[in-house]
Parts: structure tokens; C-alpha cells; sequence
């Protein structure tokens, strides 16, 4: 398969096995002394094991962080600012899920500043208070093909004070090189090539369906919706196909290139909840989609019949479109309801309290207040459309 390079939002390097370009890009970045930051689950792995093997035959001093979650915590960014600074490191290489990237970048941007975490929240210029000469450069190899993190300028860490997520940004937190290798892949197993997959769908489908003047994004996001649509199935059935696994992975860094657009109350919802019940953030999104898309219902009509068109879906419009997105859910055996996540109606307030204040409830298509918001989780958790 024939390597291809792209310089769009950052450098990325895409095909079958690009990860054994990994030495090559240090060298490029000046990394000498990278700190790994890898899921746990995959350090022992052969793929993990022959480019840590690589790294070290090509004399680059590495170190491994994996003392992280799921939903990754302020206290694990400063465990990974620890071994950063004791290890003398000059560079950080992220190889996983969301969880990887996001708190890959946060240590990169924040060990070896004065500032603590949550002061860099995005927040008005919160991210003029860095000293952007101290923020280590970060290779992305993503394992995933859901959040896109890899190509995003922020990210999600878990205040465990307050239950919430909090979003830590700063423009040179976009990591300078990216290698989306679809070899990584293929042994994530079906159920989270699914979560992943409709979390990739969650980001170009709200990012398209924002109020933001952004054509540039809204027609990425659309492609991006396109891919998913024919490769995500093929992925989800047959793990080692690398030309949808390839396709996904692409489908992933384009939702996260559109969503500078906008999100919405889907990841309002997902991300309050995520911070609370600890569950996967693309899980909860591939819940939330349908009702969320529902109670946006009114502004979408337009948008609805072009990306119905777009897609070449059977029926025309929302209805098509919704009738889709419940198609492929149930396809990939995601559940229909939030209730059979294990969630329940008990701080139901609480959770539409802190959705409406969520950063990125402002990206929704209309203002949804805290009754509306209560509504949605409603609808999500008992498993019924607002039809």
C-alpha cells in the first residue's frame, strides 16, 4: 500500500505499517529522550514491542507512562508530568485510544510550565498564559478510529473534584506529526470499533449540523460521514480488512478537523455523563445520537435533505437520515438506552445542570435549557424518540 503524505491540519502519514516511519519522524522533531504514553492494554503487544525495539536500536532514550483511565484525571496529567520531568524527556509519543492522545498532549503541554492544569481550561485566552517554548513536541499514533484526537488542538481531562470534564486547550497542543496506521487496528475488538466508530460519527455529524459559518469543515464533515457509512460496517464485521480500517482512521481525523465548527448537547450529555459513570465517551455518544438529533429536529430540515442526498440513503430527509442512524446502531449491536448502560434517573437534574454549562452545548444547533436538556436524558434513558 502505497504511503501517503498530507500536511492538513498537521503533518500526517497514512498506509499499512507507516508506525515503522516512527524513528524517522523523532529524528525530523529533534526527540531524543520521547516518553511514551500508551493504554496500558497495549504495551505488551508485539506491534508496541517492535517500535519500542526500533526506537532503542535507533538510540532514542524511552520511557513508558500507561497510569492512566479511560476518562484520564487531572491527578494522572500531573503523575504523567512526574515522569516527564524525572525521566528528562524532550518529547512525547501518544499511541492509543483518546485516552492516550488527550493526556499524551495535556502532559506535553503542561509539565514544564509554572501553571497547573486546569488554569490552560478553555476559557476566554486561558491559553495565553503558557509559555508555548516549554510545550514538548507530540507524535500521535492513534489505535482507535474514533476521537480524533490526534489532529485536535485540545484536550479532555476529568476534574474529579467537580465530576465533570473539563477541556484543556492550546493551538500548540496539535500534535506535529500524526501516523494513522491501520495495521495498529486491527485487533481492537468489534465492540469498540463500534463505540469508536460512532463517536468518529458523533464528531462529523454534530460539526455539520452547527449554526457556525465554517464551509471548509462542514464539507469535510460530510465526507467524513460518507466513509463511515461504507466502511465502518466492513471494519466492525472483519477486523483485518486495512482498507476500511484505513478508511475509518481517516473518517476520524476528518470529524476532528470538522468539529473546530462546532458540537452540540450530544457531547454535552456524553461528556457529563462520561465524568460521572466513568463510561466510554463513544459509547455514550452512539446512545445519545438519535434523541439529541431529534430535539434539534426543527433547524435541521435543509441540512437533513443534503446529507440524505449526499449519503444515498433509501429515504429522503430527517426521517432518512434518523432511520439510518438507528440502522447502523442496531447493526452494531450498540444498546438503544441509556438505562441499559447502567445509568438511572437519580441526579438527573444534576446532569442537565452541568450539560448546559458543557463548552461545547454552545456549539448546538439551537439553545437548549436546563428542562430541555433534562427532556433529552429522559427520552435517552428510558430508550424513547421524540418523534
Amino acid at each position: 500500500m502505497t504511503l501517503l503524505h498530507w500536511h492538513y491540519p498537521t503533518e500526517i502519514l497514512v498506509g499499512e505499517n507507516a508506525s515503522s516511519q516512527l524513528v524517522s519522524v523523532c529524528q525530523t522533531s529533534s526527540i531524543q529522550r520521547p516518553l511514551f504514553v500508551i493504554d496500558s492494554s497495549l504495551a505488551n503487544t508485539q506491534a508496541i514491542q517492535s517500535i519500542l525495539t526500533a526506537c532503542e536500536e535507533a538510540s532514542l532514550t524511552t520511557d513508558i507512562f500507561d497510569s492512566f483511565e479511560g476518562n484520564p484525571t487531572g491527578e494522572q496529567v500531573e503523575s504523567g508530568n512526574t515522569a516527564f520531568l524525572e525521566g528528562k524527556h524532550d518529547g512525547i509519543i501518544a499511541i492509543g485510544g483518546g485516552s492516550s492522545l488527550d493526556i499524551g498532549k495535556a502532559i506535553a503541554l503542561v509539565a514544564q510550565q509554572k501553571q497547573s492544569l486546569w488554569e490552560f481550561e478553555d476559557i476566554g485566552d486561558n491559553w495565553k498564559q503558557a509559555d508555548s517554548t516549554l510545550i514538548a513536541p507530540v507524535i500521535a499514533l492513534p489505535t482507535t478510529a474514533g476521537t480524533g484526537s490526534e489532529v485536535g488542538r485540545a484536550s479532555v481531562i476529568t476534574d474529579t473534584q467537580s465530576q465533570c470534564k473539563r477541556i484543556i486547550f492550546h493551538p500548540k497542543m496539535l500534535p506535529t506529526h500524526v501516523i494513522l496506521d491501520p495495521t495498529l487496528t486491527v485487533d481492537l475488538p468489534a465492540h469498540l470499533t463500534a463505540a469508536t466508530g460512532l463517536d468518529a460519527l458523533s464528531h462529523n455529524l454534530e460539526a455539520y449540523c452547527s449554526p457556525s459559518y465554517h464551509p471548509m469543515a462542514e464539507a469535510i464533515a460530510i465526507e467524513g460521514m460518507r466513509l463511515i457509512k461504507l466502511y465502518l460496517p466492513i471494519a466492525y464485521t472483519d477486523g483485518t480488512n486495512l482498507q476500511a480500517r484505513t478508511q475509518m482512521l481517516i473518517a476520524s481525523s476528518m470529524g476532528a478537523t470538522a468539529f473546530q465548527k462546532g458540537l452540540g448537547a450530544m457531547h454535552a450529555l456524553a461528556h457529563t455523563l462520561g465524568a460521572r459513570y466513568n463510561l466510554h465517551h463513544g459509547l455514550l455518544n452512539a446512545v445519545l445520537m438519535p434523541y439529541v438529533l431529534c430535539a434539534n429536529r426543527h433547524y435541521l430540515h435543509e441540512k437533513m435533505q443534503r446529507l440524505s442526498h449526499y449519503l444515498e440513503l433509501e429515504k429522503e430527509g430527517f426521517d432518512g437520515v434518523l432511520e439510518w442512524v438507528l440502522g447502523l446502531r442496531k447493526q452494531l449491536h450498540v444498546p438503544h438506552s441509556l438505562s441499559e448502560l447502567g445509568i438511572n434517573n437519580q441526579e438527573q437534574e444534576v446532569i442537565a445542570s452541568q450539560a448546559l454549562k458543557d463548552a461545547a452545548a454552545s456549539g448546538n444547533p439551537i439553545h437548549l435549557s436546563q428542562e430541555q436538556y433534562q427532556a433529552v436524558f429522559n427520552f435517552a434513558l428510558n430508550g424513547k424518540l421524540d418523534l
